[in-house]
């Protein structure tokens, strides 16, 4: 028994990858900051060019990066941005648009019901529904607090 152990211990090490966590860091860091900066490239020239205020430039920014990381998973190239830089292109909100649309379009096979409609938030779902809960509960804890005075 304790040979078995032993060989399934040695396996597993040899089939766990070796990361480095200042390399994956700087790779998180680069990816989000250059997400970052081209939602703040996108941002400046809608309210240069365009003469947006910057409430209504950041609204349209955030739509065209949410765009751009749908087209881009559409295509098979943030999947590869996402190896590369890691939580830098999943944190961000292009993260969140690429978790919805890859399940839909790895199921899409399985017709758009079966497929898209009951695959499309595998992923994104429990992000969704415990952010909807988490703010209906600290709504209410505010609100309790509120009329309590505190706060």
């Amino acid at each position: 028994m304790e040979l078995n152990k032993q060989a399934y211990e040695e396996y597993v090490k040899t089939i766990t990858p070796k990361n480095s966590l200042a390399r994956e860091m700087f790779r998180a860091f680069v990816t989000g900051g250059l997400i970052c900066a081209l939602g703040q490239c996108m941002t400046i020239a809608m309210t240069t060019y365009l003469s947006m205020d910057q409430e209504t430039a950041q609204t349209w920014m955030q739509l065209e990066l949410i765009l751009l990381s749908v087209l881009l998973t559409g295509f098979g190239l943030y999947p590869k941005i996402v190896k590369w830089g890691g939580a830098g292109a999943l944190v961000p909100i292009t993260g969140f648009a690429n978790s919805v649309v890859s399940p839909a379009i790895e199921n899409k096979v399985e017709g758009h019901v079966f497929g898209i409609g009951c695959k499309i938030f595998t992923i994104a779902g429990p992000v969704i529904l415990f952010g909807v809960l988490a703010s209906w509960a600290l709504g209410i804890l505010s609100w309790c607090g509120g009329k309590l005075g505190v706060g």
